[in-house]
């Protein structure tokens, strides 16, 4: 098949996530004014979108505190620095079942609540973009299961689209994205909608490049998509999804290390990503383009 290059490409950093690489880099930012201000270096450095999750200060384990997401966004937004806000709807799915023989009652960090708690955050902060997990996987962990029912997503869609919030549908598999255009079908989700491919997340889709082409071609061909890889293929697939036709997205959240035992900075990242990107004949785009692109609204906290 032939190449569709885009040559109009932003930027995703992915700041901190929910992982457990907090005591693994002490770049990974944890308190508010840590993830905010890591936010804000990484677009300056050229990051139109910043992803975000937030942590508990002291531990740095991941939350849904409404008030540290808060804290966050108006940081961020009270700084003056014009980037694409983009919060996580992730958390509130998790079950952790107990042994193989007994699996309930379920285990520590089981932390499954309803459609509208875990979109409070978004309601409150309204952010352009929030994440739509679309689909029930499992982790790498052995007894962790990522939950989101089909019911779940359609409400959790229709709640997020009637924020005025533009859902990025998070694509771990092809039967996500099959979901997702089903969700469009129904009316949940409007069209062109944005994907977000995620590549080599255990046990999703391996990042090897032919599942990355058959998640490509699972793309309506007027859908926005962005792509990421994990760890040592973060910039491998800065340069895949570009050729491929898409957007990219880098940060801590997927990826530790500028170089081999060189730990990373955010901005880093994405100062690298937008040299590939550029020295590939592409142009970096900013959120002002971002936003007329996917028609995003930016709106004001309430």
């Amino acid at each position: 098949m032939p190449l569709t290059m885009n040559k109009e490409v932003f930027i995703t950093c992915a700041v901190t996530g929910s992982g457990s690489t907090q005591d693994r880099s002490p770049h990974v930012p944890r308190s508010p004014r840590q993830i905010a201000e890591s936010a804000i270096a990484a677009a300056k450095a050229g990051a139109a979108v910043v992803h975000c999750h937030v942590r508990d200060p002291e531990t740095g384990h991941p939350s849904r505190d409404r008030l540290l997401y808060r804290e966050v966004t108006d940081r961020i937004r009270d700084s003056g620095t014009d980037v694409v806000l983009n919060l996580t709807a992730g958390m509130g799915g998790d079950i952790v079942f107990g042994d193989v023989e007994a699996p309930f009652p379920t285990r520590e960090g089981t932390d499954m609540v309803g459609a509208t708690e875990r979109v409070a955050h978004i309601a409150d902060c309204l952010p352009e973009i929030c994440t739509l997990d679309c689909g029930t996987m499992n982790f790498a962990e052995a007894d962790y299961v990522m939950t989101n029912t089909p019911g779940m997503l359609t409400a959790m869609g229709r709640m997020m689209t009637d924020l005025g919030v533009k859902p990025e549908i998070e694509a771990f598999d092809t039967g996500h994205l099959w979901y997702a255009k089903q969700l469009v079908a129904d009316g949940v989700l409007d069209s062109p909608a944005l994907v977000q491919l995620c590549m080599g997340v255990p046990w999703g889709a391996p990042d090897d490049l032919n599942t990355f082409m058959a998640m490509v071609n699972n793309v309506p061909d007027d859908w926005t998509f962005s792509a990421f890889g994990l760890g040592r293929n973060q910039m491998a697939y800065v340069a895949a999804s570009v050729l491929a036709g898409g957007n990219v997205r880098v940060g801590l959240e997927d990826n530790l290390w500028l170089d081999k035992g060189v730990l990373a900075e955010n901005w880093q990242l994405v100062e690298r990503a937008g040299a590939i990107i550029e020295n590939m004949g592409a142009k970096v785009i900013g959120p002002k383009e971002v936003r007329a692109t996917l028609g995003l609204t930016k709106q004001a906290a309430k």
